[in-house]
């Protein structure tokens, strides 16, 4: 007696179940925003709330946001036990990681002093 359909269906040949397999193992390391991220990590919007310092709600407007400051994102996932790392991929070259964004000023420009917390605020001179 022949396959069914069924049966062709449910067993792909055996040639192409490891591209099959390697592509499903693949989309199980994507997620599709940041609620499901901080499910994964096994975070209520409650204990992102509090690690944030800002209210339930707010945590909920983040998630939904399609548009936000990297500053907010790193937070975000620092709050549910991560760390960002930002990637980028550019046409024939290997992909590079930015560690630093916004801390790095043009070459030759001065790189104004960091206020530490606590630290008067700079004086203005008159004159």
């Amino acid at each position: 007696m022949g396959r069914s359909v069924d049966d062709i269906i449910a067993v792909p040949p055996h040639d192409e179940q490891g591209v099959i397999e390697a592509h499903h193992d693949a989309l199980k390391q994507e997620v599709e925003g940041l609620r499901e991220l901080r499910q994964i990590a096994g975070k209520a919007q409650a204990d992102i709330a509090s690690a944030l310092n800002i209210t339930q709600p707010s945590v909920s407007k983040i998630e939904k946001q399609a548009d936000m400051h990297l500053s907010t994102l790193r937070n975000y996932v620092e709050a549910i036990g991560g760390e960002l790392e930002l990637t980028v991929k550019l046409p024939k070259r290997p992909a590079l990681r930015i560690h630093h964004l916004g801390d790095l000023a043009p070459a030759g420009a001065a790189v104004p002093a960091r206020k530490k917390s606590g630290d008067p605020s700079p004086r203005r001179r008159h004159g």
